[in-house]
């Protein structure tokens, strides 16, 4: 069986690990943390950029760095990963769910407006398969009504709104590095600040509450428990391992694109029966996370799962929207969000990873009819 997703091996992440466990410090903060933060810095223009255990924690951290309060309101979309809101759930605010496009999974910027109120605190839009949302309207947004905007980028590393990076847009951002991402650690994320006032305080909640980063630098003489937080920083394990994959960020992204690109020239080239190819606005651009379908009915995307899995080839379905979940359906306020049903109940992902060939690609475009 194909599977839906294998993880990439560089062949330097037991290199670099190896070196992390000889260098004796491996409990975090240490070379391969610095690297890799340098490297997003760098690359990106992030104002700061830390590592983090996971993008749940990073997300974790921008609830604690926007001094979430209990009864604030935050606009979100209801077709994402519940990391999204579980994040500002902890800190006892109220989601408010916003629906996505009827074209495409991410959130309706103009259905955004309407949800604000006086307790609304920020928005937090989420690149679905690493495509931008419109930013400039969001920003307009949040510059009208003084509120924090935290990019969910988990899923949208090296992918760009208007030639900027997704994720240095915002105030605040999130990534992810789980192995089912472009690059990866296991598990792993990254915070990135693009707002100046936020970066003392993130390194103080990051090591759990302490001035340590500071004391470190020699800025000042003792270090204690001076905030809220957690232990929010990898081992240098993960770092090293972190490292490996961005050395050969472009060489794993190229090898993605072209997968994708063959995808989508296939399926173009066919007359689909009640099935749309993804949607990339002009604004946007591609980094390849992912390849999905969006069908026509629940039972179509069923049928076609089935009949992939028959010839070995492992597709998935997504979200489910986090408005009609087990855990919120009581709390949400009873809009319907039909556009992010739609694509819980009829969107399919195909298999896409290195390691796949561009003749599997093929086979896989021959069995969708």
């Amino acid at each position: 069986m194909t599977p839906f997703n294998k993880p990439f091996l560089t062949g330097k992440e037991t290199h670099y690990i190896y070196e992390a466990v000889n260098s004796g410090k491996i409990s975090g903060n240490g070379i391969f943390t610095k690297k890799c933060q340098d490297f997003f810095e760098q690359k990106y223009g992030f104002k700061k950029a830390l590592l983090t255990t996971s993008c749940t924690d990073a997300l974790e951290m921008c609830a604690i760095l926007t001094d979430i309060q209990p009864r604030d309101e935050i606009i979100i979309p209801s077709f994402t990963f519940v990391s999204t809101a579980i994040a500002f759930i902890r800190q006892g605010a109220k989601v408010v769910f916003a629906d996505s496009y009827t074209d495409n999974p991410n959130i309706d910027t103009d259905k955004i407006e309407e949800l604000i109120t006086d307790k609304t605190k920020a928005i937090v839009p989420v690149h679905y398969a690493g495509v931008a949302c419109d930013m400039d309207k969001i920003m307009s947004l949040a510059n009208k009504y003084n509120l924090i905007v935290i990019e969910d980028a988990a899923q949208a590393i090296d992918s760009f709104y208007k030639g900027k990076p997704l994720g240095s847009i915002g105030h605040l951002s999130a990534f992810s590095f789980h192995e089912t991402k472009n690059i990866i650690a296991g598990e792993g994320g990254l915070l990135a600040i693009n707002d100046e006032r936020f970066i003392q305080r993130a390194e103080i909640i990051w090591e759990k509450g302490t001035n340590r980063s500071q004391f470190f630098r020699g800025e000042v003489n003792k270090y204690g428990w001076v905030d809220t937080g957690s232990s929010f920083l990898p081992s240098e394990i993960i770092s090293a391992f972190l490292y490996a994959q961005i050395e050969n960020l472009d060489t794993i992204q190229n090898k993605r694109k072209e997968l994708w690109n063959r995808y989508y020239k296939n399926l173009s080239s066919k007359k689909l029966d009640g099935i749309k190819l993804p949607n990339i606005p002009e604004y946007a651009t591609n980094n390849a996370h992912m390849f999905y379908l969006v069908c026509e009915s629940e039972q179509k995307r069923t049928t076609l799962i089935k009949k992939l899995k028959e010839n070995n080839y492992h597709a998935v379905f997504h979200y489910i929207s986090l408005h009609s979940s087990d855990y919120y359906i009581e709390k949400h306020d009873g809009r319907e969000l039909k556009n992010s049903d739609k694509f819980t109940e009829c969107l399919v992902r195909l298999p896409l990873f290195y390691e796949l060939t561009l003749e599997q690609v093929d086979e896989i475009c021959d069995l969708i009819v």
